[in-house]
């Protein structure tokens, strides 16, 4: 039998369209990805992976924590990002030439960064260079998954990385854990995300800050 046109499947008008607007997004990404990696990071802003459970904060949150941890670093401070990268891209935009900071993150589209940039697994906490033991003046962490095992995990970093000071931003009921775990308070500051979050998200210290103690 003779192949007929009309059993080959035809695709909606409506389905090419959406199919078009993913090519036409991926090749936007692609675009910024290979610029990063000749140098030019700072435009460099994956697409959220849900997967992963990413939620990228809005503009006006990352730059609220970035102003944060640049105040609280004191001068030359190091400051560590855990599962935090848009805080930590805005903080290489507002920067102080005396800061450094470290990028920890599983997603490893993030080794644009560099040297800045530590693949990290919060299943596997202490798994980290014992040179980053203790060096960071403070640590910023958001956990990625709103559970006690991953809270647990990650405290386990934080307490690893820190000399003191530490931010959590996370679902507001791990409160009791990283009250208990940390010995963190909440903040008024609510951090928000680009694509909203059904979750309420807070922020939680474990020292005094104007910064953070307002809406």
């Amino acid at each position: 039998m003779a192949d007929s046109d009309d059993d080959v499947p035809q695709l909606s008008a409506q389905t090419l369209a959406m199919l078009q607007e993913f090519y036409t997004e991926q090749e936007e990404i692609d675009k910024k990805l290979e610029e990063a990696q000749q140098g030019n990071i700072d435009n460099f802003t994956p697409q959220e992976d849900w997967q992963l459970s990413q939620f990228w904060y809005n503009d006006s949150t990352a730059t609220r924590l970035a102003q944060e941890v640049i105040q609280a670093a004191g001068i030359n401070g190091k400051i560590a990002f855990v599962s935090s990268p848009t805080a930590y891209k805005k903080f290489r935009e507002i920067k102080r030439e005396d800061l450094s900071a470290k990028c920890l993150e599983f997603d490893n589209r993030f080794k644009v960064y560099g040297e800045d940039f530590i693949f990290y697994n919060y299943e596997e906490p202490l798994n980290l260079r014992v040179e980053l033991k203790g060096q960071f003046d403070i640590v910023l962490a958001d956990p990625p998954f709103l559970s006690d095992e991953c809270i647990v995990k990650t405290a386990q970093t934080i307490r690893y990385l820190t000399k003191n000071k530490i931010i959590v931003c996370t679902g507001a009921v791990m409160e009791e854990m990283v009250g208990k775990l940390l010995g963190l308070k909440r903040q008024k500051f609510k951090p928000q995300h680009a694509n909203g979050l059904q979750n309420e998200f807070c922020c939680f210290t474990n020292y005094n800050s104007d910064l953070l103690n307002k809406d």
